[in-house]
């Protein structure tokens, strides 16, 4: 009971639906009551007019009174019999049921109608005076005529108790149906990644939310412009640094090529590797600012095996250095559709990550299958891997596994994210090897091109 109180209070859809269902059963119940009271009315009219129709047809065609005799007719239904007599022989009568006749219907009844107590038994009487003077009593039990007018009542609430639990069933589809638009409008927005700050559609809304959706969209262009600042500080940061770590790696080189003191060059060397990293985060910052940029990209089909040879032959010296087997599996080459350098800039930063966090005489596999209508291009390695508790934070800026023991600024597979997400792509990492929980692969699923 408390959940319901609770999606009660919580669903304006719920309510709707409960008040509009009491409302219907309320109404309902009122006009059934309405129309059963009525109908009642009605049958007793009918019932009435009836024995009015019996007395002018005895009268209009001067009929005759001969009483049975006890003598069981075919077809008479003592529940709806009607009884026929002059009033003057009901002084006679000593009948106690409506079987023997004549009834001891008083003679001091006036014309008309009126209710009258015979033997236990309530009758409901119309008395005439016909033509011919004779003053004649047309009566009827009241509980047959109570009966048959209940159940000339019942029967008009029939469509009552049909059309309720359709109306209801109604109601219910209809506030569903009324209510689609905002849960499409839920899935929509929960359906967008990160970069997608574009506003909603708000042309074919209901009017009630249509404000709500204006506001989320006020919301969503204040959020685009603070992204888009903070990005732009990024890049012009990165940008204004570039040319001063420039000119002091070019210092630092002039000045390894002075002759100096021994202890001064074992000094400079922690410098020069410094000012190195430093202008490679520099450069990751850039890329990172470009990859999260909302500026379209052409998107064009492009040669996987030719983005693999193009990464390979930039990152080469780096895996040469640690004595790397790295290479490329299979030889079918697959078009996806994407921007070019974004497609590079994913798979060096890959390609790169796998290299430096692989040992020495390790192995790295780069390889590319189609699946229907999209192209898996996958990157594995024999290093340490990522454990499964850090597998989704990997890809926040500037973090760093706990385990490693590899520099680096830890942007990119932050640059592989916004790139995948900007592109519709889709990314995962887990372990090459699970038996032992050890080695990265990263798949990365894009739109192949038509062949």
């Amino acid at each position: 009971m408390d959940g319901f109180k609770k999606r009660l209070r919580e669903s304006v859809q719920l309510r709707l639906s409960l008040v509009l269902s009491l409302a219907i059963l309320l109404v309902a119940v009122v006009a059934s009551i309405f129309a059963f009271v009525s109908a009642l009315d009605e049958a007793h009219e009918q019932q009435d007019e009836t024995l009015r129709q019996v007395a002018v047809l005895f009268d209009r065609q001067h009929m005759t009174l001969q009483y049975p005799e006890g003598k069981a007719i075919e077809g008479d239904d003592e529940e709806s019999r009607v009884i026929i007599q002059y009033l003057a022989d009901g002084k006679q009568s000593s009948a106690t049921t409506d079987e023997l006749m004549p009834l001891p219907f008083p003679t001091t009844l006036a014309d008309g109608l009126s209710t009258v107590d015979v033997a236990g038994e309530a009758f409901r009487v119309l008395v005439r005076t016909t033509a011919r003077g004779e003053r004649i009593a047309v009566a009827q039990e009241i509980d047959a005529r109570n009966k048959e007018a209940r159940e000339s009542a019942w029967r008009s609430l029939l469509p009552f108790l049909i059309l309720l639990p359709v109306l209801l069933l109604v109601v219910g589809d209809l506030v569903r149906k009324l209510f689609r638009p905002i849960a499409a409008l839920a899935a929509e927005v929960d359906q967008r990644a990160e970069q997608e700050l574009h506003p909603l559609d708000e042309q074919h809304l209901p009017t009630e939310i249509r404000p709500f959706v204006i506001a989320i969209n006020r919301l969503l262009e204040r959020v685009a412009q603070s992204m888009e600042t903070q990005r732009r500080f990024v890049a012009d940061a990165a940008h204004e640094l570039r040319s001063p770590m420039t000119a002091l790696s070019l210092q630092a080189e002039r000045l390894d090529a002075a002759e100096m003191p021994e202890a001064a060059r074992e000094r400079l060397l922690p410098l020069s590797r410094g000012i190195e990293r430093a202008r490679k985060l520099i450069d990751q910052l850039l890329t990172l600012a470009a990859a999260q940029s909302a500026l379209n990209h052409p998107v064009v089909a492009v040669s996987v095996h030719d983005i693999y040879r193009r990464a390979l032959e930039d990152l080469w010296p780096l895996a040469e250095r640690k004595h790397l087997d790295v290479g490329v599996e299979g030889a079918e080459d697959v078009h996806v559709l994407i921007n070019e350098m974004d497609l590079l800039t994913l798979v060096k930063n890959l390609l790169d990550n796998a290299i430096r966090h692989t040992p020495d005489g390790g192995r790295i596999d780069l390889s590319v299958q189609r699946t229907q209508a999209t192209a898996r291009l996958q990157i594995k390695d024999s290093g340490p891997g990522i454990a499964v508790a850090e597998q989704e934070r990997v890809f926040d800026p500037f973090y760093r596994s706990l385990e490693s023991a590899e520099t680096g600024s830890g942007l990119g597979l932050a640059i592989v994210k916004a790139i995948t997400d900007r592109s519709g792509a889709r990314i995962e990492i887990g372990f090459s090897d699970e038996q032992q929980q050890r080695g990265l692969y990263v798949s990365v699923w894009l739109r192949t091109a038509a062949h």
